[in-house]
C-alpha cells in the first residue's frame, strides 16, 4: 500500500487491503473467505429464487439470476423454464454450495487465526514456496502458474459437462450433448465477432482452446525462472501489492463490461427462454440497456438486470484500477487535496 514516504503509516479498519499487503497467510485467508462468501451467495440465492419461482410466468420475465444459468446448463428446467419433475437437482446444488461456503469459512479462519500470517515463517517448505515477495519474480511467476492451471481445469470441466451431460441449445429448444469444435481459424475470427456467436460447438471449442493455453502457460510459469537480469522492463521496482491489485481490478472490470455487451444481445449463450428478449442499447450520461419486450410497468427481464449490473460494476472496477495503478506508480493523491486547499486559502486571502 502507498505510504507517501511515511514508513510508520497506519490504516483504519476499513482499509482491508493494507492488512494483507506483505503477509501471504493473511492474503490467502482473505481469498478463501471471499470464495466462501461467493459460494454462500450462490447457494442461498438459488434457494431464495426457487422459493419465489412462478412457473406460470416466463422465466426470463422474472427477477432471477441463478436459476436461468442452471437452466442453460441443462439442470432442473425444460425449454419453457418449467421445473422438470422435481427440483431436487437445483436444491442439491444449492446445498452443496452452502456446505462449501462453511468449509471455505473454516479455511479462512484457520489461515487468519492459527497459521502463520506470513508463509515465509511456515514450517513446511512447500508452504514457503507460496509466500509473496514482490521483488522476487520467480515466486510471483510460480504462483501465477498455479492460478492459470486452475482456470484451465475449470474450462475443461465446462467442456466435459457439455460433452457428456449436455447444455441447452436454443436452436433446438432442448438440452443436447455438444462436442467442441477446435477450429483454430474460427477461434481466431471470433476475436472480433464473439458477441454474435451462434454455435455451441464454437463456444465449447473456445473453452477447450483456453484450457490448453492456460494449462500450458501455467506449467511454463511453474517450471521456469527469471532469465537474465531482473530489470525495470521486467517489472523490477514496479511490482507491488498495489500494482497487482490494480491489474486484478482491470481484468475483472473489462470482463464485466464484455459480459454486459454479450449478455445484452447474444441469444445462444443467454437463451431467450431463460433470460428474456435481447436488449436495446441507449445512452444518456452513460450507456444502459432497456427491454424490448412488452412488460408491466416496473418489471424487467433477467437479461436487463444482468447486462446493466455487469456494466456498472465493470465501470467502477476500472476506476478502482486507475486509482490503485496511479498509487502503485507513486502518485500522491494528497497533493490534489492540498492543491484544492491552497486554492481555497488563496481565495480567502484575496477577499481579505
Amino acid at each position: 500500500m502507498q505510504t507517501y514516504g511515511n514508513p510508520d503509516v497506519t490504516y483504519g479498519w476499513w482499509a482491508g487491503n493494507s492488512g494483507v499487503t506483505n503477509r501471504t497467510g493473511k492474503f490467502i485467508a482473505a481469498h478463501i473467505a471471499h470464495t466462501g462468501l461467493i459460494a454462500f451467495w450462490a447457494g442461498a440465492f438459488t434457494l431464495f429464487e426457487l422459493s419465489r419461482f412462478d412457473p406460470s410466468i416466463p422465466m426470463g420475465h422474472q427477477p432471477l439470476i441463478a436459476l436461468p444459468h442452471l437452466a442453460a446448463l441443462g439442470i432442473g428446467f425444460d425449454a419453457n423454464g418449467v421445473a422438470m419433475g422435481d427440483t431436487k437437482p437445483v436444491v442439491v446444488i444449492a446445498i452443496v454450495h452452502l456446505i462449501l461456503s462453511m468449509v471455505y469459512a473454516g479455511g479462512g479462519l484457520l489461515h487468519s487465526v492459527l497459521l502463520p500470517g506470513d508463509l515465509q515463517e511456515a514450517d513446511l517448505e512447500k508452504a514457503r514456496k507460496f509466500s509473496l515477495s514482490w521483488d522476487d519474480p520467480d515466486k510471483l511467476t510460480f504462483i501465477l502458474g498455479h492460478h492459470l492451471i486452475f482456470f484451465g481445469v475449470a474450462c475443461i470441466w465446462f467442456v466435459e459437462w457439455a460433452k457428456w451431460h449436455g447444455i441447452y441449445d436454443p436452436a433446438l429448444g432442448a438440452v443436447r450433448q455438444v462436442e467442441y469444435d477446435l477450429n483454430l481459424s474460427h477461434i481466431w475470427n471470433h476475436q472480433v465477432d464473439f458477441l454474435t456467436i451462434d454455435s455451441l460447438e464454437d463456444v465449447l471449442g473456445g473453452h477447450a482452446f483456453l484450457a490448453f493455453v492456460e494449462i500450458t502457460g501455467g506449467a511454463f510459469h511453474i517450471a521456469t525462472k527469471q532469465v537474465g537480469e531482473y530489470t525495470k522492463f521486467k517489472g523490477k521496482g514496479l511490482l507491488s501489492a498495489e500494482a497487482v491489485l490494480s491489474w486484478s481490478l482491470a481484468g475483472i472490470g473489462w470482463m464485466a463490461i464484455i459480459a454486459a455487451f454479450w449478455s445484452a444481445t447474444n441469444t445462444t449463450v443467454y437463451p431467450i427462454d431463460f433470460f428474456g428478449e435481447p436488449l436495446q442499447l441507449k445512452f444518456s450520461i452513460s450507456p444502459y440497456w432497456v427491454d424490448t419486450a412488452d412488460l408491466p410497468q416496473g418489471e424487467y427481464t433477467n437479461r436487463a438486470w444482468l447486462a446493466n449490473v455487469h456494466y456498472y460494476f465493470g465501470f467502477f472496477f476500472i476506476q478502482g484500477h486507475l486509482w490503485h495503478a496511479l498509487r502503485a506508480l507513486g502518485f500522491d493523491f494528497k497533493r490534489v487535496t492540498n492543491a484544492i486547499g491552497n486554492i481555497d486559502n488563496a481565495s480567502v486571502t484575496l477577499k481579505d
